[in-house]
């Protein structure tokens, strides 16, 4: 469906791409231990989750430290105390992959060993008082026999690669809320970060990559406001015409079916315009069609023939 696509696409977003690159996992990781100087590149491991027990969710980042630590960080821009539950089910994940790639036997009478866990969540948000940390605790109120502790981090002025990244949110935020969900807000952001030394060398060595990520997230927006109006819209208008009849349940079914369909072809429409005012060869475009909107690659270059001149 496309809300699933539109979640999981927006999830992999500039925050999940600075981080997945060695350098900047180093720089990440000596943010929060300053103290292990020592520590190469090469003692780095991905294991973000693309999948948590079927339930849709996926995490942001997560990182093995040599055989040691297990770093779990999500970027949060809007705050939620919910983070605890979902890092518990983050981290059950991990451990129960890295218990399979180890081939470890819980049920020996050796214990088995597992790397020490820590949970981050970066707050991007304008919310003022948030708490240092998060526990699941918090969620069911007394006492339990489970505890999972999330540190928040937010800007400090320190100036590392975490608080670069807060700042970089926040120029994002700044020039959408002025220029909208345009190409002018994303050129603006890059600009200023560059000129202000925020992620300087990430954005000026792999701008493209930013800019393309940062214009898939403003289309997905823009596909979302369409989708949600238009669905909203026929379900009044299809569901109150057609709900006074016999089939009034029918008729609302009907009105929103109608809602979601004409939405995501507004969506189509809205992705194939901007792309070829940006200069997006039709085949690049018909592929993002693709990965977007789950077309067949034949309907989705029939998609972009039919609103290329409009």
């Amino acid at each position: 469906m496309l809300v699933a696509e539109m979640k999981r696409s927006v999830k992999d977003s500039v925050f999940t791409y600075l981080f997945k690159q060695p350098e900047y996992t180093r720089q990440l990781y000596l943010a929060l231990h300053p103290e292990d100087t020592d520590v190469k590149e090469s003692d780095f491991k991905l294991v973000t989750l693309e999948n948590v027990l079927t339930t849709g969710f996926y995490n942001d980042l997560g990182i093995q430290v040599r055989d040691r630590l297990i770093l779990l960080v999500e970027a949060q821009s809007t705050f939620s105390v919910n983070i605890a539950l979902r890092m518990l089910l983050y981290l059950a994940g991990t451990y129960k992959e890295y218990i399979e790639e180890q081939k470890l036997d819980l049920y020996g009478s050796h214990p088995v060993e597992i790397p020490r866990p820590e949970l981050y969540v970066v707050y991007t948000g304008d919310k003022k008082e948030i708490p240092e940390t998060l526990r699941l605790s918090d969620l069911y109120q007394g006492a339990g026999s489970a505890e999972v502790k999330v540190k928040v981090l937010l800007d400090d002025g320190t100036g590392d690669i975490l608080d670069q990244y807060v700042r970089f949110c926040k120029i994002a935020d700044e020039q959408r809320e002025k220029y909208g969900l345009t190409q002018q807000a994303i050129d603006e952001t890059i600009r200023i970060c560059i000129a202000e030394n925020v992620l300087a060398p990430f954005l000026a060595s792999r701008q493209k990559e930013v800019l393309e990520i940062m214009v898939t997230l403003f289309d997905q927006e823009k596909i979302a406001e369409i989708h949600d109006y238009n669905v909203a819209k026929a379900a009044r208008q299809e569901g109150h015409q057609l709900g006074r009849a016999e089939g009034r349940e029918e008729g609302r079914a009907e009105g929103r079916e109608e809602g979601r369909a004409e939405g995501r072809e507004e969506g189509i429409r809205a992705v194939v315009g901007m792309l070829r005012g940006m200069s997006v060869e039709q085949k690049q475009i018909a592929q993002k069609l693709v990965e977007q909107f789950g077309l067949l690659p034949q309907a989705a270059e029939e998609k972009v023939k039919q609103y290329w001149k409009q």
